[in-house]
């Protein structure tokens, strides 16, 4: 009797692990996104529980992590320009404040003076 045949189910046993394998890459490339951060090869392969080298075979996966890490940088420069804003509008803020506070300082200074009498002391005839 000649041996068995189990070159059919080491493919297909072969053929599912490659495909669990691009369901977990998939699924940590996605939750990568939904958490806004810049993904790493790396990073991925260790979430997903993959090598490195097989997900660099994955020309689309890598794409995909490609275009998380350039709309990351993108959304890093637009947060530090809006931070930059915010600090410059603090600033102005501040600067208006003091000028404000100094406004009307003068003012009560200057409403103090025009309510005094003329010849600085009141006079009882």
């Amino acid at each position: 009797m000649p041996p068995a045949d189990n070159a059919r189910f080491l493919v297909e046993a072969s053929k599912a692990r490659s495909r669990q394998a691009r369901e977990h890459a998939e699924e940590a490339i996605k939750a990568a996104a939904r958490r806004n951060e810049r993904p790493t090869v790396v990073g991925i392969a260790n979430s997903a529980g993959v090598s490195r080298s097989w997900l660099y075979t994955q020309t689309d996966l890598i794409t995909a992590i490609n275009q998380l890490q350039q709309r990351a940088s993108a959304l890093h420069r637009r947060l530090e320009t809006a931070l930059e804003r915010n600090r410059q509008l603090r600033d102005q803020v501040a600067d208006l404040t003091r000028k404000l506070e100094t406004a009307h300082g003068e003012i009560r200074r200057l409403r103090a003076l025009s309510s005094m009498p003329v010849g600085g002391a009141s006079s009882s005839r």
